[in-house]
């Protein structure tokens, strides 16, 4: 599955991207606030935040690429991807900017607040920005292999450079996560215990 086509890289702009960094995010919500993502197409002018207390994923890989945010030229980015993942108590909140005679509003979204019952999702890509986690714990991990050699995960898309930095790993557990993304999409998402909030001014999960 393609996360997202992109075009004229500006490879110097890498250097904090390629971090061990997982993330996760839904796809709901966002689809609501800035357009629906699909296999290709352009990430709006908006960052959006996440906050998760566990994620699990099997089959893990992660390289840099870059975005194309609406009017905003191009950012780098950390593409992790997941063959599968587990999310526990998973929050996501965009701020849409700037809404007639209301300003700010928060879209906030809560899902998978049962350890029992956790946000479940196949496919897995994330562009992320910036990521911060308590613990990452990383099983049978290979850090530096060639992007087109990665034999972990679903197979790297998108905008990055052949031959470049890449990781991958059996599994990877996050603890306590803080996520800034631009994208994400997924083959499926299942969200158990969905809550979706509109709030005037900005109240984003962290």
């Amino acid at each position: 599955m393609e996360s997202q086509a992109r075009g004229g890289t500006r490879w110097g702009r890498f250097g904090l991207v390629m971090v061990p960094s997982v993330a996760a995010t839904a796809a709901i919500g966002l689809a609501l606030a800035q357009g629906a993502l699909a296999a290709s197409f352009a990430v709006s002018g908006q960052e959006f935040k996440v906050t998760a207390d566990r994620l699990t994923g099997e089959g893990f890989v992660q390289y840099g690429s870059i975005v194309r945010p609406s009017g905003n030229g191009t950012e780098p980015v950390s593409i992790s991807a997941f063959d599968n993942a587990t999310i526990e108590n998973l929050c996501q909140s965009v701020v849409i900017p700037g809404v007639p005679f209301l300003g700010d509003v928060t879209l906030e979204l809560g899902a998978g607040t049962d350890p029992d019952n956790p946000v479940e999702a196949e496919n897995l890509f994330i562009d992320v920005a910036q990521l911060d986690a308590s613990q990452a714990v990383f099983t049978n991990i290979d850090i530096g292999v060639s992007v087109d050699d990665t034999t972990k995960g679903p197979d790297p898309t998108g905008d990055y450079l052949p031959g470049s930095f890449a990781q991958q790993s059996d599994r990877v557990v996050l603890q306590n996560i803080e996520q800034t993304a631009w994208a994400t999409s997924a083959g499926t998402f299942k969200l158990s215990d969905l809550s979706l909030n509109l709030h005037v001014g900005k109240e984003e999960c962290f």
